[in-house]
């Protein structure tokens, strides 16, 4: 079981130096588009006391005069100076109306915004899950150039005696050469991928980010409807969802309140001189919703077209969600199965094979091609190992984003 051991805990060659939870912390705190949902959110939360407050007064002023020969100011009654101001206010409700509406989208904003870290967040462990992979298939192509330099030697060895024929010292060769060809090809995929993740965690300058450590196993201790539950129960897109539906509803109540009319009062000053005594007034305009049938009604069925919009999206996203779960915990359960296959069983069986072929070569009793075909489809087991690993903990990651209430339920274990 040695060769076993040693493709599974392949030396790196790297510094292990990156951790999940500082990108992570860094995403949260630099990511422009959390900073921008964050400046939204700043602007949503300004609009509640303009919502809330009193239309803006008016001031008028003016002159009267009598005539158009002279300027008659003290001279005749009817002229005067006017200084005036009107204050609009709408009927009782709308403004608590507007500003509940405002509140409302507010507090929408808020809980995507929250929705937006937790995919963020999961964008990250995919990306630092991906960037794992490419070092440890860069890992395991150095673990097999080295049975495959030693796979050469032999065949040199058994060439040199006479014992094989160059065509096997050739596919040797071969094959190491197309290990080194995949060894940059991975190189290349870690610039890309540590290129994304500078962009995701909002760091300039183009400076290796290092090595991922290896993540650590995280079991499931819920089926899946509990987490279908748990997602309804906490995700922050049913919230919003929640309170588009709450908002929608205080808008069909606003557009009810419309078909009452608003006023406005008006007071007066009227200065006049000489034997003149000043005047004043006090009046009052009421608008008349008299074109109801054209503005006010298409409105309140414009806000119940609004609501039931608002409630087939929030359903509409529960289905969303429970697929999405679904698909995601079954492929973890999936992964879970093929790992422990490639680890107890596919694994180890082959690692004999591939020890059984390595003598019987090295006595002439097995060919150089079975010696090969048996180790690439040893280690092509160890490198899908390693990619379901990968793949469950990207879609453990995915169930964090669906919903918040998945990191108090999982617990770190190394496998």
């Amino acid at each position: 079981m040695a060769l076993l051991g040693t493709l599974l805990l392949a030396g790196s060659a790297f510094a292990q130096d990156l951790k999940l939870d500082d990108l992570v912390n860094e995403a949260l705190r630099n990511n422009t588009e959390i900073q921008a949902f964050g400046s939204r959110i700043e602007g949503a939360r300004q609009r509640i006391p303009q919502a809330r407050s009193l239309p803006d007064p008016m001031l008028m002023f003016g002159y009267q005069n009598e005539g158009f020969d002279r300027y008659t100011y003290g001279e005749e009654q009817g002229a005067q100076w006017m200084f005036g101001a009107t204050q609009q206010f709408l009927f009782p409700g709308k403004r608590a109306l507007k500003g509940e509406m405002a509140k409302l989208d507010a507090e929408s904003q808020e809980a995507m915004l929250e929705f937006l870290k937790l995919r963020t967040v999961s964008r990250v462990r995919e990306l630092y899950l991906d960037l794992f992979m490419a070092y440890k298939n860069i890992d395991l192509l150095k673990g097999r150039e080295e049975l495959f330099v030693r796979i050469e030697d032999l065949t040199l060895a058994r060439y040199s005696a006479g014992k094989a024929m160059q065509q096997e010292v050739l596919m040797a060769q071969t094959e190491k050469y197309m290990l080194l060809e995949k060894e940059v090809m991975f190189k290349q995929k870690i610039d890309s991928l540590e290129a994304m993740l500078r962009a995701t965690i909002g760091r300039e300058g183009g400076t290796s980010l290092g090595r991922p450590g290896d993540p650590s196993y995280q079991p499931l201790i819920f089926n899946t409807e509990e987490a279908v539950q748990m997602a309804i129960n906490h995700s922050p897109e049913i919230k919003s969802r929640n309170k588009m539906i709450e908002a929608a509803n205080t808008k069909v109540k606003m557009a009810q309140k419309e078909f009452f009319p608003d006023f406005s009062i008006n007071a007066i000053y009227y200065n006049r001189s000489g034997d003149f005594k000043d005047m004043w007034s006090l009046t009052s305009t009421i608008n008349i919703p008299l074109f109801f049938t054209s503005k006010q009604k298409p409105a309140l069925l414009e806000a119940k077209a609004g609501l039931a919009q608002a409630k087939q999206e929030l359903e509409a996203a529960k289905l969303m969600i429970t697929a999405a779960i679904r698909d995601n915990m079954s492929m973890i359960k999936s992964a879970d199965k093929l790992m422990d296959l490639y680890k107890n069983g596919l694994i180890p069986k082959n690692t004999q094979d591939v020890e059984l072929a390595l003598s019987g070569y090295a006595t002439g009793r097995t060919e150089a091609i079975v010696v090969i075909s048996r180790l690439k489809t040893l280690l092509e087991y160890e490198t899908q190992y390693w990619t379901q690993f990968t793949e469950r903990e990207k879609a453990l990651a995915r169930l964090h984003a669906i919903t918040d209430g998945l990191d108090s339920q999982t617990k770190g274990e190394k496998k």
